[in-house]
């Protein structure tokens, strides 16, 4: 068990797929402090918001499979077609579910207000926009050019 840990603790993608992610969560915070002038911790933890942190993980992590194991390996193909997924699913899916949630919630303050039932509101920030996720690209490609040690 414990040569299989000290393997795990070396594995360049997983920590720099890692450290995409803790930056973009960390930028996400940051720019909602500046933006809202108030902290909170939800925006660490949550999903949704600028820059994507699933976009920034999931390339950095297939990034860098691609720097070490080659463009042309399987194991990139795999990673390519893996983050492709995750790209469109955080623009596509989870942004339509967001834009939903906002659309169920106004229905619910108008039957709240005209005091016939009251809900509880759902999450409204789920996916990201274009943007979001190209900045969560760009993220992730810096993160793993940053972290590349060449072999």
């Amino acid at each position: 068990m414990l040569p299989a840990l000290v393997e795990f603790s070396k594995n360049q993608a997983v920590w720099t797929g890692a450290l995409a992610w803790l930056l973009a969560q960390t930028l996400k915070v940051l720019l909602g402090a500046v933006r809202e002038k108030r902290f909170n911790f939800m925006w660490f933890v949550g999903t949704g918001g600028m820059p994507s942190s699933h976009a920034a993980g999931i390339t950095a992590l297939a990034s860098t499979i691609g720097l070490y194991a080659g463009f042309n390996t399987p194991i990139f193909a795999l990673a390519l077609f893996f983050t492709i997924v995750v790209l469109f699913d955080a623009q596509g899916v989870r942004r339509a579910s967001g834009t939903q949630a906002q659309i169920l919630n106004r229905i619910l303050d108008d039957i709240y207000w005209k005091k016939k039932i009251q809900e509880d509101r759902l999450k409204e920030l789920l996916g990201h926009t274009p943007i979001e996720v190209f900045a969560g690209v760009a993220i992730g490609v810096f993160v793993s050019l940053l972290c590349y040690k060449g072999v």
